[in-house]
C-alpha cells in the first residue's frame, strides 16, 4: 500500500471541499448575490472589530476538523492531543514527525478500523430509527404496506397503463432520508430521468408498478429494499428511504419516437 495514500486522499478531498465551502461562506456572510453594493462597502477595517483573529483561527480549526468528520472516529483525549501536535507541526511547515514508510501502513489500518466502527454505529442507529419509523407509519391513514415491507401512499391516481418490471420509465423523483433531508432529485440531475425499471432498487421496482402514467406515489422503503447495509453518497448505511415519484411515461423511447 502506498504509505501516503490515505493522507493524499484526505488532503485532496479536503482541499476541494474547503474551496467550495469557503465560497459558500463568503457569499452567505456578505450577501453578494442579494446585496452587491453592501458587500462592496464592507471593508476589512469595518469588519475587524466584530471578529477577532483568535475567533477566526479557532473557527477555521473547527471547520477543518468537522469537514473531515473526525468526531465520528471517537478519538480519546490523548489521541486528540497527539493529532493536534501533528496539525501544529504541519501548519508551521515542519517535516513529518515520524517516518511515513514505517508509520503510514499502521496509520492506514488504525484509521480504517475506526472508520469501520463508525460505519457500524451508524448502521445500527439507522436500523433502530427505521424500525421505529415503520411502526409509527402503520398507524397513519392512507398508508398501504406490502408483504415485502414496502409502504406507500398514492398522491395522485391514474387510470393509465402501469409499467411492468420489463419496462423503462420516465420519472420525476425526490429522495429523502427519514429526517426529511433531500439527498437526490431529478431536478438536481437536470430534469426527468429515463431508466429500465428492473435496474433500480427493489423498493422502486415494486413501488413504481403501483401507479400508471401521470400518477404520483410516495414510497417508504426499508433499508433492505434500498441500499441495505451499504452507504451511498449522502445515504448512511442501513438507511430507510422516502421517495416521491411522478411517473411521466412508460417505455418513453417509443413515445418519444427514439
Amino acid at each position: 500500500m502506498n504509505t501516503k495514500s490515505l493522507l493524499l486522499t484526505g488532503l485532496l478531498a479536503f482541499t476541494a471541499s474547503t474551496a467550495l465551502q469557503a465560497q459558500e461562506v463568503k457569499f452567505n456572510v456578505l450577501g453578494a448575490a442579494e446585496e452587491p453594493a453592501a458587500a462592496a462597502e464592507a471593508t476589512p477595517s469595518a469588519l475587524a472589530p466584530k471578529v477577532t483573529e483568535n475567533e477566526i483561527m479557532e473557527t477555521f480549526g473547527w471547520f477543518m476538523t468537522a469537514r473531515l468528520g473526525l468526531a465520528e472516529l471517537k478519538f480519546t483525549d490523548k489521541q486528540v492531543e497527539a493529532f493536534l501536535r501533528g496539525v501544529g507541526q504541519a501548519a508551521k511547515g515542519q517535516e513529518t514527525p515520524h517516518d511515513l514508510k514505517t508509520v503510514g501502513p499502521v496509520m492506514d489500518d488504525f484509521i480504517t478500523e475506526r472508520q469501520n466502527a463508525a460505519q457500524e454505529r451508524s448502521r445500527q442507529s439507522n436500523l433502530v430509527a427505521g424500525a421505529r419509523f415503520f411502526n409509527a407509519l402503520k398507524k397513519r391513514p392512507g398508508i398501504i404496506s406490502t408483504e415485502s415491507g414496502l409502504s406507500y401512499e398514492i398522491l395522485q391516481e391514474s387510470t393509465e397503463p402501469k409499467p411492468t418490471v420489463a419496462d423503462s420509465v420516465m420519472i420525476n423523483y425526490t429522495g429523502m432520508l427519514l429526517n426529511g433531508q433531500v439527498f437526490d432529485s431529478s431536478e438536481q440531475q437536470g430534469g426527468a430521468v429515463i431508466l429500465p425499471l428492473q435496474s433500480t432498487m427493489p423498493g422502486w421496482v415494486e413501488g413504481i408498478q403501483k401507479i400508471g402514467e401521470g400518477g404520483k406515489i410516495k414510497l417508504y422503503i426499508p433499508n433492505d429494499l434500498a441500499f441495505g447495509d451499504k452507504s451511498a453518497g449522502e445515504i448512511p448505511p442501513g438507511s430507510s428511504l422516502i421517495f416521491e415519484i411522478e411517473l411521466l411515461l412508460v417505455n418513453p423511447s417509443d413515445d418519444l419516437g427514439e
